[in-house]
């Protein structure tokens, strides 16, 4: 008979939750902060270094969602730390242009040659949003074609359907929305290419592009089946609508050029955040150079931001791409062994207890469904018990294990993650299962 799991004293962190849930909706600025999906409470946290988190009352968590995935090298990690520090000393924010813009942008095409120009904003909402507005103006059409699932920030044409927060909470869409436009969305499966020939049939001439998770990472890490995405290009080529690869999530972490280098794929525009600021907001959108051409102030398609290319923001990005590009060789494939032992064997430590467990690994991304059956989609997905991951959270956290608070989030991990936080994790998910 297994021992029940201690939960830690997290006082300080309930007073915290107590005095936010006074000042914000919910207590948190960011719906699935709230641990809603999970249950328990959230604890708030003071501090972070490489792949450890520390709480307000001094517990210690090994971190599986990296601040939702920018902490591809670690908390904390002394270069970009460093660059930000010089960069704060110049000022935080100009709202005129400066040359580390241009810097972190050369090497963003140096690992993205499908991106001939790009143009820097300030989160990955933004960039999905003026990427599609981009789309609409070069093709002169309005429908937008996204996938069940598939989370492209909350712009109000790309709330229908999509996963995340939204597939935690159970709701279709969200309220405020008008309903003409969200019926310029229209919502497929991911991994069916009949639904979207028969989706181009049925509005000839209508479709401006099609916008793609191209590893779903908001539904849980979802893979793309074999000539899945070869497939959209032989679509969306043959129709005259652009293809647009969302990377906010993917986009260095799966390769120095994403999910595009991985996958080979050939996109019209791409969208990027996370890594690409280091941990801190940022976002981009790029393409061909005619596309971009279309935009202010060369162009008609008007897209702004005042605080866009900050420079604390490109000091991070500069100094986190550059490190990537200098020692991919070595990242990238401990980056893929290490995700693979953590996911593989805490899937085993499921299957010796009897816990229904499918696990979806992809790079330095998994998530574990609890289901016995495959999930390649988002219906799939959706049918995992929720209930029982919650029950899972909850043992590996008062374990200090950190996993995403939600079944329908993927986990990530960093180059800080070793051994050590391997044989960690695999000793909680043994004790969790058990006490399942």
């Amino acid at each position: 008979m297994s021992q029940p799991i201690a939960a830690p004293a997290r006082t300080r962190s309930q007073t915290l939750q107590q005095r936010a849930e006074r000042l914000f909706p919910g207590g948190v600025n960011s719906p699935v902060r709230a641990f809603r999906a999970v249950g328990g409470a959230p604890p708030f946290l003071e501090s972070a270094e490489g792949a450890w988190l520390t709480d307000v009352d001094g517990n210690r968590y090994i971190d599986y969602f990296g601040s939702w995935g920018p902490m591809i090298l670690g908390h904390a990690f002394p270069p970009v730390v460093e660059a930000i520090e010089r960069a704060a000393r110049k000022s935080a924010s100009f709202g005129a242009s400066t040359a580390a813009e241009g810097d972190l942008a050369e090497r963003v095409i140096a690992c993205y040659p499908a991106i001939e120009k790009l143009r820097f904003v300030s989160s990955g909402t933004e960039a999905t949003m003026s990427a599609i507005r981009l789309a609409r103006a070069a093709t002169g059409r309005n429908v937008i074609v996204k996938f069940e699932g598939c989370y492209h920030g909350h712009a109000d044409g790309l709330l229908v359907k999509a996963g995340s927060g939204v597939a935690t909470f159970g709701i279709p869409g969200s309220a405020g929305v008008p309903d003409a436009v969200a019926h310029l969305t229209l919502a497929l499966p991911y991994n069916d290419l009949t639904s979207v020939e028969a989706a181009f049939a049925a509005h000839k001439g209508e479709i401006a592009a099609i916008i793609l998770e191209p590893v779903v990472g908001n539904a849980g890490c979802i893979p793309p089946a074999e000539g899945y995405l070869e497939g959209l290009r032989t679509i969306t080529r043959r129709e005259g609508a652009l293809l647009i690869a969302d990377e906010v999530m993917t986009g260095f972490r799966l390769a120095l050029g994403g999910a595009v280098e991985r996958y080979k794929m050939e996109p019209d525009l791409i969208t990027l955040g996370k890594i690409v600021g280091g941990g801190l907001p940022v976002g981009a959108f790029g393409g061909k150079r005619e596309l971009m051409d279309l935009l202010a102030p060369l162009g008609p398609v008007y897209q702004a931001g005042t605080l866009s290319g900050n420079p604390l923001a490109m000091a991070a990005g500069i100094a986190t791409v550059a490190h990537l590009q200098e020692h991919a060789g070595e990242i990238y494939p401990q980056l893929e062994a290490t995700a693979k032992a953590i996911a593989e064997g805490v899937a085993a430590e499921a299957a010796k207890t009897g816990v229904a467990l499918t696990t979806n690994h992809i790079g330095s991304m998994w998530t574990w469904f609890f289901t016995s059956n495959p999930v390649t989609n988002y219906d799939e997905a959706a049918k995992s018990d929720t209930a029982a991951f919650g029950r899972f959270h909850r043992a590996m956290l008062d374990q200090g294990i950190w996993l995403p608070p939600s079944q329908f989030e993927a986990a990530f991990l960093g180059a800080a993650h070793g051994e050590a936080e391997v044989r960690a994790t695999i000793a909680a998910a043994r004790a969790a299962f058990q006490s399942l």
